[in-house]
Order: C-alpha cells, then sequence, then structure tokens
C-alpha cells in the first residue's frame, strides 16, 4: 500500500478530529419518548400503604431525605457514575439533613430511631446507591464504632464533626486474604512507649481515599486478640489508592489501604475492642442498614419502570398496555412490598432488643436476593433503555451487586442463619482428621 503523502494525513487527522469533538446528544433530545432518571420519577412503590406504619417524625424524615436526593442527586448521579469520582459538591446537602450519626444520641448526632436511620438509608439509594454507600460507611461504622466502643474523650472529640460531615470517616476490617473469613485478618498492632504501631494492609475500605479518620482494626500481637485504633489521614506510614475498573458502586471510592509502621497514640485506640466478637455489636446494626439498601434500590427502580413503561410506546400503544410487561411489572410490586415488611420488621426486633445475628443475615441475603431479581425484571423492561445509567436501572442493576457482597456474602449470611436454627456451624469444610475419627 503507497504511503500517504502530507496532505492526505492532515485531512485523515481532521476528520478523525471531527468526529471525535462532536459531543453525545442529550438524552432528552436522543430519546425524547421518555423522561431521564435526572428528572426523578414519583414514588409509586408503597401499594400496601406502609407509610400508616410509620410515626409522624418518621414520614417528615423520610420526605425530607427524598426531596434532598431527587433534587441535588439525581441531576449529577449519572455523570458522576460514568467518572467514577465522589460528588463532593453534595456532601453539605447530606450533611444538613441530619442524618450522620444515625442512631447515636449527642455529641451532635441525631439520635434517630433504627427506623428512622433505615428509611434514610434507603430513600438516599432509591435514587442513588452510592451515596447510600458513603453514608452508610461512614455513620453506621465508623460513627457508630466510636460511639459503642471508644472513651468518652474520643466520642467528645470525634464525633461532633463527624456528624456535621465536616469530617469524614471509614472503617477497615477486610484484608486482601481475609474477606468472609474476617477474623482471621493479619495486620498487627505491636505496643510501643506511648502508643502502638500498626502494620498490614486493608482492602475495598470505602470512603478511605478521603478520609480523615480511619477506624482501623489489627490484631494484639501480645494477645492475638483483634483491637480497634482510630487513624488520622496523613500520618507517616500510612498510604490509601483508589480501587479501579469496579463496574458497580462506582462513586464509592473504595481503596486499598497500606499501613507500613503507623503509629497510633494510646489516646486513640478504642478501649471497647479487645476481641472479634467486639465488632458484632456494629455489624449487628449496620447489616440491618445494609438490607434497607436494596429496598431502596429496587423503590427507585420500580418509579422508574412504572413511570417509563407509560411514556415509552411501541406498536402504536404505551408498554404500560401490554400483558407480559404488567405482569413484570407487578412482581417487581410484589416483591418491593414484601421486601419492605421485612425490612421494617427487622427494625422492630432491634428497637426492642430482639433482634437475633440470624435474623439480621437473613434479612440482608433475602432482601438483597429479591432486589436482584427486581432490578433484572426492570432491566428486561427497558429494553435498550436498560443499559443506560442515564434510566437508572443500568446503574442500579451494577450497583446492587456489591451489595449483594458486601456485609457477608449472600451465602455467608445464610449460614449465620443456619447455624442458629440448627445449632450446627458450617462455614469450614470438615477436616480430613474429623472425618476420620467419625470413622
Amino acid at each position: 500500500m503507497p504511503a500517504l503523502s502530507t496532505k492526505q494525513k492532515k485531512k485523515k487527522k481532521d476528520s478523525k478530529t471531527w468526529y471525535f469533538d462532536h459531543p453525545a446528544l442529550d438524552i432528552s433530545k436522543a430519546f425524547p419518548q421518555a423522561t431521564p432518571a435526572s428528572i426523578f420519577p414519583p414514588c409509586a412503590s408503597d401499594y400496601y400503604q406502609f407509610a400508616d406504619l410509620l410515626t409522624p417524625e418518621e414520614q417528615a424524615l423520610r420526605l425530607k431525605v427524598r426531596e434532598c436526593v431527587e433534587t441535588d442527586v439525581a441531576p449529577i448521579m449519572a455523570k458522576y457514575w460514568e467518572k467514577a469520582e465522589f460528588p463532593f459538591e453534595i456532601v453539605p446537602k447530606l450533611g444538613a439533613l441530619n442524618i450522620a450519626g444515625g442512631t447515636i444520641k449527642g455529641y451532635g448526632c441525631p439520635g434517630l430511631s433504627v427506623t428512622a436511620n433505615a428509611l434514610a438509608t434507603a430513600e438516599i439509594a432509591r435514587v442513588d446507591a452510592s451515596c447510600s454507600t458513603f453514608i452508610l460507611v461512614h455513620s453506621s461504622l465508623a460513627m457508630l464504632t466510636i460511639s459503642l466502643c471508644g472513651s468518652e474523650l474520643q466520642k467528645q472529640k470525634y464525633l461532633p464533626s463527624l456528624a456535621k460531615l465536616d469530617t469524614i470517616a471509614c472503617w477497615g476490617l477486610t484484608e486482601p486474604d481475609y474477606g468472609s473469613d474476617a477474623s482471621g485478618l493479619r495486620t498487627t498492632a505491636t505496643k510501643v512507649e506511648g502508643g502502638w504501631v500498626i502494620e498490614g494492609q486493608k482492602r475495598w475500605i470505602g470512603n478511605s481515599t478521603f478520609a480523615d479518620v480511619l477506624v482501623i482494626f489489627a490484631k494484639n500481637k501480645e494477645t492475638n486478640q483483634i483491637n480497634g485504633f482510630i487513624v488520622k489521614k496523613n500520618v507517616p506510614g500510612l498510604q490509601a489508592t483508589k480501587i479501579e475498573n469496579k463496574i458497580g458502586l462506582r462513586m464509592v471510592q473504595n481503596g486499598d489501604i497500606l499501613l507500613q509502621k503507623v503509629f497510633v497514640p494510646d489516646e486513640d485506640r478504642l478501649p471497647g475492642v479487645n476481641s472479634f466478637q467486639d465488632t458484632s455489636k456494629v455489624l449487628a446494626v449496620s447489616r440491618v442498614m445494609v438490607a434497607w439498601q436494596p429496598i431502596g434500590i429496587a423503590m427507585g427502580v420500580y418509579d422508574m419502570c412504572h413511570r417509563y413503561l407509560q411514556e415509552r410506546k411501541q406498536f402504536g400503544a404505551p408498554l404500560a398496555a401490554f400483558q407480559i410487561n404488567q405482569q413484570k411489572l407487578v412482581q417487581m410490586l410484589s416483591n418491593v412490598q414484601a421486601m419492605f415488611l421485612m425490612g421494617w420488621r427487622l427494625c422492630k426486633l432491634y428497637e426492642s432488643g430482639k433482634m437475633t445475628p440470624g435474623q439480621a443475615s437473613l434479612g440482608k441475603s433475602w432482601i438483597t436476593l429479591r432486589a436482584r431479581e427486581t432490578v433484572a425484571l426492570g432491566r428486561e423492561l427497558l429494553g435498550g433503555n436498560g443499559i443506560l445509567s442515564d434510566f437508572l436501572v443500568a446503574k442500579a442493576f451494577n450497583d446492587l451487586e456489591p451489595i449483594y457482597t458486601y456485609e457477608g456474602t449472600y451465602d455467608i449470611n445464610t449460614l449465620v442463619t443456619g447455624r442458629e436454627i440448627t445449632g450446627i456451624a458450617s462455614f469450614k469444610p470438615v477436616s480430613k482428621m474429623t472425618r476420620a475419627s467419625r470413622l
């Protein structure tokens, strides 16, 4: 093939530039027949009128959070999700809602009921799951750990600014080699004069790349038990880097944390964390909150499909007029009713002091399973637009996958419930020696 002349090369380059310089059409112009999720649909999923189960305070909070995220988050979420960046511009708006700190009383925290806290979680997730995960990690994991396991001095020092979202926190338990088996973590804490030296690595830690306060769990080298520590950003030896190439919760800044001889003063050791069991009182609340994320996601997807099917027309009729589409929409609605009721009952069990770890695990595992089915049906209903983040469903479809996995995978949570109802733990395979002794 003969070589291109300089003029031909320039013409070829110019044609490429002309092609790539044209921005994509705005979705409302490219597809005017249906409204994108940037203008969020009204809530249409409370078919069994569950609002009647809520107190006036809970209803008011729910509507306040809904208005905020529909107004401030919905218009920008697709852009930030595509870029895998966190929208820091919304942090002051979320702070003004006064929901950070959730159930914590005092120290500038709202002291919400578990139900109110769950409703706020669901309302944020209904519009954007990444933003709800940001709040959940900050509030129901990091802040709650300081509240339940910290000293009075630590609570006074850290909680007020965290409650306003003036400072941001993350929670570091998971490690590269220890996910479901988190109690086996390898990060170590060595006692030295005036404090502790932390060495190890954490992975999948939400908010970690920009957190001001990092709650880190490490194994005490003297006692071989798990201890908790408050680590401040920019301390020597601390490094947090973003995990790239995620397909879900793309706005959440999950990170790898390296702790290389990080010194933590005695005053920042959490006195209430002396074994892995001490993390369970935090996880009991957070697992309930995580169960409400898929409830919110499913609500949002249903609302989006409910509007879309009435706007979008094919064969001379709105999609809502076709029997098979109605059947799928009703199945989605049925799931939302059941998911909400289980989540609500879980909250009431916790508030009455009756909730067991198995009940929390069953709630989280079953609700996420039903949410997966619901979102998959929504994906089918939207056809080609079901793979565009502009119409919410594709984004929700992907965002649900990590939620199905974190705070205990579906399988691990079923085993927690299974242990509780049978009295037999089946987390580890039976060893060869044990099998031999039985024979």
